[in-house]
């Protein structure tokens, strides 16, 4: 009877433990608020670059976030705010300086670029722990990192522009470092990989390349000069501000 019970335990664990590692990984430390300049360097399939500078403040794990473009001159004052909410749909506003514009991006929007990336807006926003199914599909190592590898599905509530990701998420820290995103025909459209490091005690990015398979296109942020906890004021989170160039 022990020898059944021990055959059939792995698949107990697999079964039940997908949901249990995203729980975990939803309740890891994070700091109240992040100030960060970002490089943002896009890459289309003729190897011809685009190169962005970036700020960024943001607080309660990412879900409020302010986001001025600094250069090129193109694009500098073009300024992003971002309020998710749980229970209704999530604030996205887009203050374009060459229109003298506030641009609202509706949910039925939220599969678009963001400012010519390969992040949609919908990749901008934090995925609710139980808008989502979660399956553990098999453990494997990745640059010496041993890992889980789950299956994301967002249920419909979700309102999701994707059908599935695979992510592979590291046992030591809990953290994503690999994502496979595939769009609602089931073709694999992105591949995303993120590096961390360690500040205070949190574990936040340093660097994320998103690519598009599909458009053969991709996306490297590479964040500098990273504070947490220096006392955002949630005041920072509205519109007339995104007209304010921080200095």
């Amino acid at each position: 009877m022990k020898k059944i019970l021990l055959c059939l335990l792995p698949a107990v664990i697999l079964a039940q433990s997908g949901y249990d590692i995203a729980k975990k990984m939803d309740a890891k430390k994070k700091p109240h608020d992040m100030r960060a300049d970002l490089t943002m360097v896009l890459t289309n399939a003729r190897g011809q670059t685009r190169t962005s500078t970036i700020r960024s403040v943001s607080m309660d794990g990412g879900k409020k976030q302010i986001i001025w473009f600094l250069a090129p001159a193109d694009d500098k004052g073009v300024a992003f705010l971002k309020i998710e909410h749980e229970n209704k749909d999530d604030e996205m506003r887009l203050w374009l300086p060459e229109f003298k514009k506030v641009r609202r991006i509706s949910s039925k929007k939220k599969g678009d670029s963001f400012m010519g990336s390969d992040m949609s807006y919908e990749d901008m926003t934090n995925r609710e722990l139980d808008e989502n199914d979660y399956r553990l599909l098999r453990s494997e190592e990745v640059e010496g990192q041993d890992c889980y590898v789950l299956e994301i599905t967002p249920k419909p509530e979700a309102k999701s522009t994707y059908s599935k990701h695979i992510t592979w998420v590291t046992k030591k820290d809990l953290l994503p470092i690999r994502e496979e995103s595939y769009d609602r025909s089931g073709r694999l459209l992105k591949k995303k990989e993120i590096r961390y490091t360690n500040i205070k005690g949190y574990d936040v990015p340093v660097e994320i390349y998103v690519e598009n398979v599909l458009k053969r296109h991709n996306t490297r942020l590479t964040f500098k000069k990273i504070e947490l906890d220096t006392g955002v004021d949630e005041k920072l989170f509205q519109e007339k501000n995104l007209k304010r160039l921080p200095r």
